[in-house]
């Protein structure tokens, strides 16, 4: 075993305990959005580690694949698995996203009409607690 195989090994080993209460809380809750990327990338490693000889590390990756799969399954706001949902069907999420993007580029082009002159006065003077 080469010591970068051990190093890749040991990091997936402590993610995997790290991911491990997520795992056990049954009011947990990890978005989709955060899961799946995290899924996809612990697959990409294991193959990846795999094609390079990485057996341990391949090992470890794939164990960490293995972990966000389940988290994604039953740690979801929405997974069938997870039954006090807060959202409740798929268009309900679709909606309050859709929601909360209009909201934010409501701010961001209230905050981009204003004059750059108003965010601070040329001739204005300091006031400090002496004056």
């Amino acid at each position: 075993m080469i010591w970068q195989d051990a190093v890749f090994m040991l990091g997936s080993s402590l993610s995997i305990v790290f991911l491990a209460p997520t795992l056990r809380d049954t009011t947990a809750r990890v978005p989709l959005a955060t899961s799946f990327p995290s899924m996809a990338i612990g697959g990409v490693y294991a193959f990846t580690f795999g094609t390079l000889g990485m057996t341990f590390s391949a090992v470890g990756a794939l164990t960490t694949c293995l972990m966000w799969t389940l988290i994604s399954v039953f740690r979801a706001p929405a997974s069938p698995y997870n039954r006090s949902n807060a959202i409740g069907s798929c268009g309900d999420r679709i909606d309050l996203f859709a929601a909360d993007a209009r909201r934010w580029w409501a701010r961001k082009r209230r905050r981009n009409d204003v004059p750059f002159e108003s965010y601070a006065a040329g001739s204005a003077r300091l006031r400090t607690s002496g004056d």
